[in-house]
């Protein structure tokens, strides 16, 4: 006779007293003390490395940053002298846009440009070599405006092919036979003290200030090997905005409109 399979039975598990706690899952790890060679000092003097190499970086970006746009795009300048007044005052920092092009310059325009030769009067102080390379520095990465030890300021009164003379019967300037008036004039100064009448050739502007009364511009150096023209590629750029001092503030029209009956050469 077959026998019955044999059932095991496993022992009931027993009741789980509420009233006891309950044995921990896990058993929380020891704080590790730091390292002997990472001691708070160290870890304070490699923060603080840390931060200065971050600081050092971002100084150095920025110093090529602004190197690179004051070399091709823009450039501040200061203004040393009372020759543009009332448009430019003394101490008036500008910004001027280096991208434009020969093409692109027009009448009325205010323009930076290198000194051809003779414009500018010696400099009278002679600052050190280490005052002289520090303000170069500055001034060539862009922190420092440039002011104008070799460069000037001059409105173009006339283009190449331009007739440029001074001054008609009612005492105006005359830009290829048209008397133009000048809106951009310093109050109560003549376009021009002294008579003259030009040509400008290929290549060239012919350049005055707004101040004319006491402005050296290309009238000055007539009879100069240079004619008083400037080469259109002594042109550092255009004058656009005053940014300094704020009340100053302003952006700087082209002065276009007082030759719009101007017609070409």
């Amino acid at each position: 006779m077959a026998s019955e399979p044999r059932i095991t039975r496993r022992p009931a598990r027993p009741e789980c007293d509420e009233s006891e706690p309950m044995p921990p899952s896990f058993r929380p790890a020891a704080r590790q003390p730091l390292p002997k060679h990472l001691s708070q000092g160290k870890l304070a003097e490699q923060s603080w490395l840390s931060w200065f190499k971050e600081t050092a970086a971002i100084i150095v970006i920025a110093l090529v940053v602004s190197f690179l746009i004051k070399t091709f795009l823009v450039q501040a300048f200061f203004i040393p002298s009372s020759s543009m007044e009332n448009t430019l005052r003394v101490g008036d920092r500008i910004l001027v846009n280096k991208t434009i092009s020969g093409t692109d310059i027009g009448r009325g325009d205010v323009v930076v440009f290198k000194d051809p030769g003779g414009w500018l009067p010696p400099r009278r102080e002679d600052p050190s070599v280490l005052e002289r390379l520090g303000k170069d520095a500055l001034t060539a990465v862009g922190i420092l405006p440039a002011d104008a030890g070799e460069h000037l300021i001059k409105r173009v009164i006339g283009l190449p092919g331009d007739t440029v003379e001074c001054c008609s019967t009612d005492g105006k300037l005359v830009v290829n036979g048209t008397p133009i008036t000048e809106p951009y004039l310093k109050p109560g100064v003549r376009p021009s003290e002294v008579d003259f009448s030009v040509k400008v050739p290929a290549n060239s502007v012919w350049l005055m200030g707004d101040n004319r009364s006491n402005s050296r511009d290309s009238r000055a150096q007539i009879g100069s090997p240079g004619g008083g023209f400037v080469s259109l590629n002594d042109v550092v750029g255009r004058a656009f905005v005053i940014m300094w001092p704020y009340a100053h503030w302003s952006g700087l029209g082209s002065g276009s409109e007082a030759f719009s009956h101007v017609p070409a050469p």
